[in-house]
């Protein structure tokens, strides 16, 4: 992950510190040679702790908290200075052209500069602490009158090597919160893992512990295939097997291109899992051929796909799946005002969305691969199915 951008992060580390220097700090009267290591240290620090990242042979280091905490002290010390050097640069050209002397570009950089210390602290702890209920009532005329009223909890992307350590309060509380909501069926969509199975050790029995009156169904997200470690394929394979095997001990449905039936009296729905689909260098195995095998076009059709991008792509026009289930997205772990990075990257990045008397809920997630959320937080969904008179 380091690796990819490193002679960016190297540049912003360093050219901020050499410019703080150079253009302020020595203007004072007495900056002392002790003073100026004070100020260069956390800099040096940051600098050699991005190389020694940058030599990691996976997505990112084997512990991922090493990662979480390298990129919080980015965001309070390398960030920061970046932001301030580049309204002071700014604010010295602008006093250069009109001949002034102010350099309101300190200010503002100063002001943007607290401004993102406290984002960074904020999202990376009662930001990422938050959690949400959000509730949604589905109506369709193909809903069956027993499941008039069916209740579904989903959860989505856990990225459980996130909530190792302490975090694992905020895991226990989202487990208990979903088990709360007494749901007909609890339905996950996808990246139990960042990137290894080892990660579900210390949570079997707490997973284990989900409880619903029709189970869990589950479907593979684009971590869940352990692209994101450099190892042989046969190690991958080994690690992909493992984690399907862990899901199953569970008790939870894991559906790969698969369907599952669920009863009620004479009544029944179909719940439809996708194996993942989405960008390039991720793994392309969706079929909805095999996922709808058997299915008849007048049953109610539940369709479980990671990547949202599906349900355009390939669920609207090749299927009559009445509601689809996603995740994937994170809202990129950042929401102000109802506007969302991954609004750029995605038609479809959070909430319930409509084609006609089919839908789309996309879950913005309950964790993250780096724990930290602004506006976005964590989220479980009850869904509610309705019966619309036709």
């Amino acid at each position: 992950m380091i690796a990819r951008i490193f002679v960016l992060l190297l540049l912003m580390i360093i050219l901020s510190d050499i410019y703080i220097d150079r253009r302020l700090l020595r203007r004072l009267t007495r900056y002392l040679w002790w003073q100026r290591l004070l100020w260069w240290t956390p800099g040096i620090i940051l600098f050699i702790y991005t190389l020694v990242l940058t030599f990691s042979r996976d997505f990112a280091p084997e512990r991922v908290e090493l990662l979480n905490v390298y990129l919080f002290l980015f965001g309070v010390l390398a960030i920061p200075k970046f932001l301030f050097a580049i309204c002071s640069i700014l604010g010295w050209g602008h006093c250069r052209f009109h001949h002034t002397k102010n350099n309101w570009g300190n200010l503002v950089g100063f002001v943007l500069a607290i401004a993102q210390i406290v984002i960074i602290i904020y999202g990376s702890t009662i930001g990422f602490r938050r959690l949400d209920i959000r509730h949604e009532d589905f109506y369709s005329p193909d809903v069956p009158a027993e499941f008039d009223g069916y209740r579904i909890v989903q959860f989505s992307d856990a990225h459980l090597g996130t909530y190792r350590g302490s975090s694992s309060k905020v895991l226990k509380r989202i487990i208990g919160s979903i088990n709360a909501q007494k749901p007909d069926l609890i339905v996950f969509t996808g990246d139990l893992q960042n990137m290894a199975p080892d990660e579900l050790y210390d949570f079997i029995p707490l997973l284990s512990s989900l409880y619903a009156k029709d189970g869990v169904c589950s479907i593979l997200g684009n971590h869940d295939y352990s692209d994101y470690i450099k190892a042989d394929d046969v190690t991958k394979v080994a690690n992909e097997r493992e984690l399907i095997s862990r899901e199953r001990e569970f008790g939870w449905s894991l559906l790969l291109n698969d369907n599952k039936t669920i009863k009620r009296g004479n009544d029944s729905i179909i719940v439809a899992g996708l194996e993942n689909d989405g960008r390039k260098g991720e793994p392309k195995r969706a079929d909805i051929g095999k996922a709808l095998a058997g299915v008849d076009n007048r049953n109610f059709v539940l369709m479980l796909a990671h990547d949202p991008r599906l349900w355009r792509r390939d669920i609207l026009p090749n299927s009559r799946a009445q509601l689809t289930l996603s995740g994937h997205t994170h809202a990129m772990q950042f929401e102000i005002f109802g506007w969302s990075p991954a609004s750029l990257m995605y038609d479809e990045w959070g909430g319930m969305y409509y084609e006609g008397d089919r839908a789309l809920n996309v879950s913005v997630g309950m964790g993250g691969f780096i724990p930290f959320r602004i506006g976005a937080s964590n989220e479980i969904v009850v869904i509610t199915l309705h019966r619309k008179g036709i």
